[in-house]
């Protein structure tokens, strides 16, 4: 565990191991989270578009369920 002193306008240095291990260089965002009793901080993908990129991917596109559900749909309605 390190310690870090605040400095006059509020801020601190985060220690040279871990802006390397993060990835952190000059100009990076991070992003800085009030948690009740402490701060959290996450370092922002340099690139956000790229990093987001295949998050929101489902098995079945919306399309496909719509299909699927009206395939349903026609199935409850013939065995009635």
């Amino acid at each position: 565990m390190q310690t870090l002193n605040v400095l006059n306008k509020g801020q601190v240095v985060i220690p040279a191991e871990f802006r390397q291990r993060l990835g952190m260089t000059p100009g990076r965002k991070i992003e800085i989270r009030d948690v009740g009793d402490h701060l959290e901080l996450y370092p922002l993908p340099s690139d956000p578009l790229t990093a987001f990129r295949g998050s929101l991917k489902q098995e079945l596109s919306l399309a496909d369920q719509l299909i699927v559900e009206h395939q349903h749909e026609v199935e409850s309605d013939a065995k009635r």
